[in-house]
């Protein structure tokens, strides 16, 4: 506090004649009694603010920048930024909002996740290629073949990468291992015995084939595709039936509450479950594997969907979520 200004008050120390000893004000004692019971209190106010992390904007817990946090802070209960996949802070009370995504209960750290995109964009360039022959187990058939695309001409090969690079950002964000069997990055292929091998060398914990169906129009809906009890050949999915129609009968449930579509009308007897002995990626694997036809590209109104990015995020969440309780439950 300044003396400073015209009137200095009742003792001037400039003035050489003043008296020895300042005169005392007449509120002196009541001000000193009053700041003595206030100073206490505000000094109490101010460490519970601090404790309970004040209103500045520099981090996540509200407190400023280069503020330490709070110790009597706590995460809100089951709070999170995104519902019900698991990630960091949703629903268990306890993880910190900024702790790293598949960190925590709900992490999938040392699960290994292989993506199988159907066919490959590039396929119908490399015709004698994907048309010779391998063996499937049961018999031999097509290394692959182009897919279907809708009318338009929007493909499935397009569609099914499409989808695999949003599922494979899911399921890294959950801290699993993921691998795809194609990236777009090669002329043609994999072919189906390899793209079981991929599977298969990888300890795969599950893999999921995408694909889209080509069936006439009025034919709609998705269907997940079960391999059967296949023993013959290179072929032998007995250990792998029951694990995967576990992981295919969630897929399933949780493809239809994500994309709001329904299981198809033309295959499965409505239940989108179809098990097959035909399909060499199927055939092959020695780990839980299926397949999902995500709808019907040559109908129009199934059309819709799978050319819209929005509701191909749908889809890989609701593939994503599938994936995420077969494994917490594997």
């Amino acid at each position: 506090m300044s003396y400073a200004g015209s009137n200095p008050g009742p003792f001037d120390p400039s003035d050489p004649f003043g008296p020895s000893r300042p005169r005392r004000s007449p509120l002196r004692r009541p001000l000193t009694v009053a700041l003595a019971a206030l100073v206490p209190g505000a000094l109490l106010g101010w460490l519970a603010y601090e404790a309970l992390g004040g209103t500045g904007s520099g981090g996540a817990n509200g407190t400023g920048a280069g503020a330490a946090p709070s110790v009597l802070s706590s995460p809100a209960d089951g709070a999170g930024s995104a519902g019900g996949d698991g990630k960091t802070g949703v629903g268990t009370g306890t993880a910190s909002a900024s702790a790293p995504a598949g960190s925590g209960a709900t992490s999938l750290q040392g699960k290994v996740v292989v993506i199988d995109p159907g066919h490959n964009p590039t396929n119908y360039q490399h015709t004698a290629d994907i048309n010779r022959k391998v063996d499937i187990g049961t018999n031999r058939k097509e290394c692959d073949t182009t897919g279907t695309s809708t009318n338009s001409g929007y493909s499935e090969a397009e569609f099914t990468l499409d989808v695999a690079h949003r599922l494979r950002t899911l399921l890294q964000e959950q801290g699993a291992t993921v691998r795809l069997t194609q990236d777009g990055d090669r002329p043609y292929g994999p072919c189906v015995d390899e793209r079981a091998r991929i599977g298969n060398a990888a300890h795969a914990d599950a893999v999921v084939s995408i694909h889209a169906d080509g069936a006439g129009t009025g034919q709609r809906g998705f269907h997940v595709i079960l391999p059967g009890a296949v023993h013959a050949g290179a072929a032998d999915t007995r250990a792998i039936v029951a694990p995967s129609k576990d992981l295919g009968k969630l897929i399933a449930g949780d493809f239809t509450r994500a994309t709001g579509t329904s299981p198809s009308n033309y295959v499965g007897d409505g239940t989108g479950l179809v098990t097959r002995e035909d399909l060499g990626g199927l055939n092959l694997s020695t780990v839980p594997k299926v397949f999902i036809e995500c709808g019907n590209m040559r109908d129009t109104k199934d059309a819709a969907l799978l050319t819209s990015g929005a509701w191909r995020q749908k889809a890989a969440q609701g593939m994503s979520e599938g994936i995420v309780s077969f494994l917490h439950g594997s």
